[in-house]
């Protein structure tokens, strides 16, 4: 007879040579399996574990070590204060963009105002902002249905009643829509660029990442379309690569934009880019 398995010889068993967070990775895996938090395998090594749970672990970490990412294995992926959702037909949430979370939220005050986020997968910028103003009126749009879907899942399951999901690849459905703010997370990969071989980014959807041969393609095209959909006034938000900042400060003020400006990450990378309409260039 088999050895009942315990929460240490489990983890004990999580060989990740490709993942620099294999230790992590196999925590995670198998709190979720249990329904535990990670502390708990830490508190709680001797404990036995139900072979029908070891074989789920097992499993998920025999696709870990095929290099497919912890969220789509689970399923679930936290951002910012919210547990989110989350399939292969959207990118992943990561950490970084909670930069564009907090920049929105410093810009515009909690009172009622419009908010567009474009390209919305999971939903997960519109859902924080959302999450962090009541009073204010979210719109997230994706080309993908299955994106729209997912995100008003999530949308559901957190209780937020101040967002809205639909379909619509850019501004193509909202015409004569303004808001006081646009927000955008776009795809920004060149389309020979080596990361796309590695790592997560090999089971992401590469419609998410892509854009052009420089990488610019959806930002040029979201910088033209955003004056026509901005009040005067109005801030665009944009993520972009970490070497891009100078193009897109360029694109923004090409288009007439003010007070352009460019903010690091917790790296001191600059990620995202922003500027605001003035009256005369705004739709």
């Amino acid at each position: 007879m088999s050895p009942v398995p315990t929460i240490a010889g489990l983890l004990a068993e999580a060989a990740l040579p490709d993942s620099p967070s294999a230790r992590l990775d196999a925590e995670w895996l198998l709190a979720y399996a249990l329904g535990k938090s990670t502390s708990y395998l830490r508190t709680w090594p001797e404990r036995e574990v139900a072979p029908e749970v070891a074989e789920r672990y097992r499993a998920w970490l025999a696709r870990r070590r095929q290099g497919e990412p912890v969220a789509y294995i689970l399923g679930r992926q936290g951002f910012w204060s919210l547990e989110l959702e989350v399939a292969p037909h959207t990118l992943i949430p990561r950490p970084d963009t909670e930069l564009l979370v907090e920049t929105a939220l410093a810009l515009l005050p909690a009172e009622s105002l419009d908010v567009l986020d474009l390209g919305t997968g999971t939903g997960a910028i519109a859902l924080a902002l959302a999450s962090e103003r009541p009073a204010w009126r979210l719109t997230g749009v994706d080309r993908v249905e299955e994106a729209v879907a997912l995100a008003e899942r999530n949308r559901a399951r957190l209780g937020l009643g101040n967002v809205r999901f639909h379909r619509s690849h850019w501004f193509s459905a909202l015409e004569g829509q303004r808001f006081a703010l646009i927000v955008a997370n776009p795809p920004y990969v060149a389309a020979d660029d080596p990361h796309l071989a590695q790592g997560d980014l090999r089971f992401e959807p590469l419609s998410a990442l892509i854009a052009g041969p420089d990488g610019l393609d959806d930002l040029r095209h979201i910088v033209a379309g955003a004056p026509a959909h901005l009040r005067a006034g109005g801030w665009l938000l944009l993520e972009h690569g970490y070497d891009q900042a100078a193009a897109v400060r360029e694109l923004l003020g090409a288009a007439g934009f003010e007070a352009v400006q460019s903010r690091a990450d917790l790296a001191g990378h600059l990620r995202i880019s922003l500027g605001r309409m003035g009256p005369e260039h705004a739709g």
